[in-house]
């Protein structure tokens, strides 16, 4: 062997020792990053780029519309109080169903789950996550015993006069409510408002009211400061991160800066097309005017004032909407985005005057069914999924792409097959939903059954033709056996997700044997 072919064989060892070395001090490729960003009370409609309401401006979410996937049908499985978004959140973090969340609604139940690892934010910890929380809680536990790192945890909501004076309150409110029927004057500033075009008595950017401007600066501007300080420190590591962004906004009171609110001229502001002046059965459903949300806007709803809190109502959404835009721009900045999956969404919607109603305790879309969006790698952009699946789903796929089996207790599914295009059609056979004792529903793809157990009052809608539930059908002949097969299946779900509300009566008089 000559000298030239020595030379060109140590070359060639060289180089494939290298090669060989170097593919086995190789990384394994990194987990994916984790950010889920919940809003409050954000109604399905309440992003512009989805193409229900022009009158919302929201680039930031638009963004993440057109570079991810949206479920247009998204619900919360409902609640058991009036704190829908407490009923969330339970949901959410715990895995349960409605009613099995329910049975941990308190903080020994909630203690014995976190210290057997089997919260949300653990579940991810266990995966090799970093987990980072900042904002709305809003369960019975401490944030900070099931999150490696929690900022400014914030509670249900900014504290007002209603609330520090609740128990007291009501109490005044329930006893004139029942003796006279109108409880205005005993509300405090903030509810029952606008009364009149002349009524300024409250503004949502008055820092002297509190609320969101309780430590001088809007709590939304600080979640997007939190959320960007961890950013900056996560982008020196290699350590995969899960953060839980979840906004107050745009749950009342509805307060922004004014530069926000002057973006939405009353004038160019419209009445929702399901407005009426008063819920029919308000009362038996327990949206009564001494619910806390329902008092927000007088009895009867005038249009002004759905007008006002529709204005203030999108102001703070697009004040949160440059919070967002901040944090996925540090995202972006941070170079981790490539490897991020982010999902958004809220724990519920809200009437704000729809069906002559204010708050979320009710069964119509707008009050159940919040945007969810879903963007990553992998993940089509500008998808459209209308196949309807729960919030609480986000759970669980986010498990999923950690690549963790997904536990027996969490009952809620992942819904990344039907983003992979695995399966079309929903991950349950019907939607189901509830409120208290006082309202129930069920949904599928083409009608909504709701119904009202004290009152044995039935309400149907035709949801392919009529998305708005402007047209109740349950009066009409050609529909019984429509009504009757909704009620065998609410009957099967009843026993899935143990519900114990007595609808014998109901079940009697509608079911066509």
């Amino acid at each position: 062997m000559n000298k030239r072919q020595i030379t060109i064989r140590n070359v060639i060892y060289t180089v494939l020792v290298s090669m060989i070395l170097g593919s086995c001090s190789v990384k394994p490729e990194q987990k994916p990053n984790i950010v889920f960003i919940f809003a409050d009370d954000q109604c399905y409609d309440a992003i512009h780029a989805l193409g229900y309401n022009s009158e919302i401006i929201t680039p930031n979410l638009d963004k993440l519309a057109d570079k991810g996937t949206t479920f247009t049908h998204a619900y919360n499985m409902g609640a058991w109080q009036p704190a829908v978004c407490l009923a969330s959140r339970a949901m959410l973090n715990t895995g349960r169903y409605v009613w099995d969340a329910a049975r941990f609604d308190n903080l020994a139940s909630q203690d014995s789950l976190a210290q057997k690892g089997e919260m949300w934010s653990q579940l991810m910890k266990k995966a090799g996550y970093e987990t980072y929380m900042t904002g709305k809680w809003h369960l019975k536990i401490k944030a900070d015993s099931v999150f490696d790192h929690v900022v400014h945890e914030r509670p249900g909501m900014p504290q007002d006069e209603f609330l520090k004076n609740y128990s007291s309150l009501v109490k005044k409110l329930k006893e004139e409510y029942k003796r006279s029927g109108d409880i205005s004057e005993l509300l405090p500033n903030g509810y029952s408002r606008p009364a009149s075009e002349a009524d300024t008595s409250w503004m949502p950017w008055d820092k002297s009211n509190g609320g969101f401007w309780e430590g001088g600066t809007h709590w939304s501007e600080v979640l997007g400061n939190d959320a960007i300080g961890f950013i900056n420190r996560a982008k020196e590591k290699e350590t995969p991160f899960f953060m839980y962004l979840a906004f107050n906004a745009p749950h009342d009171p509805r307060q922004s800066p004014k530069e926000f609110v002057d973006m939405y001229p009353l004038e160019k502001i419209e009445v929702p097309e399901s407005f009426i002046p008063e819920y029919p059965y308000k009362d038996a459903i327990g949206c009564s005017p001494v619910l806390r949300d329902e008092a927000l806007a007088p009895f009867p709803r005038t249009e002004y004032s759905i007008k006002v809190n529709r204005q203030e109502y999108y102001a703070i959404i697009t004040h949160m909407d440059v919070q967002i835009g901040r944090i996925l721009d540090a995202l972006e900045t941070s170079g981790k985005a490539d490897n991020t999956y982010i999902f958004f969404t809220a724990d519920h919607g809200l009437a704000v005057g729809n069906h002559g109603l204010a708050g979320k305790q009710n069964m119509y879309d707008h009050s159940i069914r919040p945007p969810l969006l879903v963007a990553g790698p992998g993940i089509p952009e500008g998808g459209r999924i209308s196949a309807a699946v729960y919030l609480q789903d986000i759970m669980a796929s986010s498990l999923e792409i950690a690549g963790v089996q997904k536990p027996e207790y969490v009952r809620f599914n992942s819904f990344m097959p039907l983003i992979r295009g695995e399966r079309t059609e929903s991950l349950y056979p019907a939607i189901y939903g509830c409120y208290t004792d006082e309202q129930r529903m069920i949904r599928n793809e083409n009608f909504k059954l709701i119904i009202y157990p004290k009152i044995k009052k039935l309400r149907l809608y035709d949801i392919q033709n009529d998305p708005l539930e402007l047209v109740d059908l349950i009066d009409k002949n050609e529909y019984a056996s429509i009504v009757s097969d909704l009620l065998k299946d609410f009957q099967k779900l009843q026993v899935e997700y143990e519900d114990n509300v007595k609808l014998d009566k109901i079940y009697n008089d509608y079911i066509i044997q």
